[in-house]
């Protein structure tokens, strides 16, 4: 693989270890259902949207050299993601995601991302040492940033000149980590995908609607924010003003990933042209796709 990537992907590549269950689930159910594993992870999800959506991603993640890792990256070679730049640890394992998803939506998730936060900022080597960027020649294209990452380099990377000129895009990962992004708050590129929660996180409070968690989040530091709210309306505020989309009606038939798909279409979108709105547009829509099932990906 040797074109020149249009957006790099930094933070999880890890197995998604996901049941789902037609059944409503509530604490201690147990019922039939499915068990899947997959590549996944915030960065490797937006990577294989974007892939889909005609974009070229690569992705800085870190990688153990144990069975699984070698194993995860003949599955993302099959895929045809660009690891060439990937941190190759021999002694962190392979990360792992598992969760739980009924028919009423995700019962419950837990990412185990240690081997991702212990590497640091060994993951940038390539924006660093003139592979693909430098403090001289920085990266000029987009960045889709995993919340995922630690504070520190988070922090980190708010202040690199490496990053200068990217055009950051930034997803907190779970409303978990969703207050390690106040780093971003301020910094004149970065746009913020955020759901509702995690916007009140970020801002201290509770929203009625996304609308009014989008504004608040602009007018908070946030160069950009587009906030998601489920089935109900997303909005986007920043220098342009504020657009604000209903999504369709479906039928929803998973969840993980639905937030990485949205992020990696409106990216995709913008990237050919778009607007705010057609942008907007596009993403709910790839979004609903998903979250029904009608999408390989």
């Amino acid at each position: 693989m040797t074109a020149q990537p249009d957006i790099l992907c930094i933070g999880a590549v890890l197995w998604d270890i996901i049941g789902r269950s037609a059944s409503h689930m509530e604490r201690g159910s147990d019922v039939p259902g499915r068990i899947t594993r997959l590549p996944g992870g915030v960065a490797m999800n937006i990577a294989m949207a974007a892939q889909r959506f005609g974009m070229r991603p690569a992705l800085l993640t870190a990688v153990g050299r144990d069975p699984e890792g070698e194993e995860l990256m003949k599955a993302c070679a099959r895929m045809g993601m660009d690891m060439r730049h990937a941190y190759r640890s021999e002694d962190l394992p392979t990360d792992r995601y598992m969760a739980v998803e009924g028919g009423n939506g995700l019962i419950a998730a837990i990412a185990d991302a240690h081997s991702l936060e212990a590497a640091g900022g060994r993951i940038l080597a390539a924006l660093r040492d003139g592979t693909l960027g430098s403090a001289e020649t920085p990266w000029e294209g987009r960045v889709a940033l995993d919340g995922n990452l630690k504070t520190d380099l988070l922090r980190e990377i708010a202040l690199d000149p490496a990053f200068a000129r990217a055009d950051l895009r930034i997803a907190p990962a779970s409303p978990g980590k969703a207050e390690r992004l106040h780093v971003f708050l301020g910094h004149p590129s970065a746009v913020f995908y955020v759901n509702l929660e995690e916007a009140g996180l970020l801002c201290q409070t509770r929203f009625a609607d996304s609308a009014e968690a989008a504004r608040a989040l602009h007018d908070r530091g946030a160069a950009r924010a587009v906030v998601t709210d489920g089935g109900n309306a997303a909005s986007d505020a920043g220098a342009h003003g504020l657009v604000t989309k209903r999504p369709r009606a479906v039928l929803v038939t998973r969840v993980t990933g639905a937030g990485d798909t949205f992020m990696a279409a409106h990216m995709a979108a913008e990237a050919r042209g778009a607007a705010p709105e057609a942008a907007m547009e596009t993403a709910l829509t790839a979004a609903a796709d998903y979250v029904s099932g009608d999408t390989n990906l």
